[in-house]
């Protein structure tokens, strides 16, 4: 999670319309203009982590990190000798804050000396959270994690009653017979259910060929908006303009089949809420 040069695949530079490769590209990479990076024939070389950084016109820089787990089930199913690479599931992968999150171990050695789970932080830093001793088959807790923190036996963690600020990056580190160091990832993300939204209206009665402006209004963040008219998706219309986040509509002009009754929902990836209708009258003039 730490860039460096030496491992940058390839640079887009929008101004130019040009794509950069840089010291890590190997030929069967290809970059998009929105930021798609994608790999062809990937192999388990591939695995691991890859990181977007943006540089925006403010001279702001933002990056995004995203672990790759290549499956080798298919590569490995005509030889039971090669043994299953260290994995992570996160059941769910979409958690509700509140509630519990299992981090769950697949194919952990059995022959090992210790492991110990980490949370990841930003470029690299990690906080301990529990390690296991085979020899003294003993468990050690950080403070912070030991209450709503259960470690099985699969090597699998389980953390209670999760926040937004649990959200990220998780490691699994083990140290097998030989002393040798596996690692493995995982990542999920929190979120809360939202809150019911509601509907303003810049005029509930308007005249034909003027606008009228729709706003839905909600406290939560990280959401998304779809609009309905009469019980049912929006179509929208030429005359239908929608804010870069949706959640400003504007008809303009108004015609008499717009008249009816608008409402807003907003969801995110664990729950929904729609809000109350608000009624648009058309008035000839």
């Amino acid at each position: 999670m730490v860039v460096f040069k030496s491992q940058e695949v390839a640079r887009y530079i929008i101004e130019k319309k040009s794509t950069v490769w840089g010291p890590a590209h190997s030929g069967k990479e290809t970059l998009y203009s929105d930021g798609s990076l994608l790999l062809h024939g990937v192999t388990q070389k591939d695995s691991g982590f890859y990181t977007l950084a943006i540089l925006r016109t403010d001279m702001r820089s933002e990056e995004a990190h995203v672990h790759l787990q290549v499956d080798p089930s298919y590569s490995l199913c005509c030889n039971p000798l090669t043994p299953f690479p260290l994995m992570i599931q996160p059941l769910p992968p979409y958690v509700v804050e509140g509630n519990d999150v299992l981090l769950n171990v697949h194919n952990l050695p059995e022959d090992l000396q210790g492991y110990a789970w980490y949370k990841m932080i930003y470029r690299g830093h990690v906080i301990k959270i529990v390690e296991y001793s085979s020899a003294m088959y003993s468990l050690s807790w950080e403070p912070e994690y030991e209450p709503r923190g259960t470690m099985y036996k699969d090597g699998s963690l389980m953390l209670l009653n999760v926040t937004e600020e649990d959200a990220g990056m998780y490691a699994l580190a083990i140290l097998n017979k030989d002393f040798k160091i596996e690692e493995a990832y995982v990542k999920f993300h929190v979120y809360k259910n939202v809150t019911q939204p509601f509907v303003q209206i810049s005029d509930t009665t308007v005249a034909g060929q003027r606008s009228v402006i729709f706003s839905c209004i909600s406290p939560d963040t990280n959401i998304s908006i779809r609009w309905i008219f009469n019980k049912k998706n929006l179509q929208l219309k030429e005359r239908m303009t929608l804010s870069p986040t949706k959640c400003g509509l504007k008809i303009d002009p108004v015609k008499s089949e717009d008249a009816g009754e608008y409402q807003c929902e907003v969801f995110n990836r664990v729950s929904s809420k729609i809000s109350p209708p608000v009624s648009l009258a058309i008035m000839n003039e």
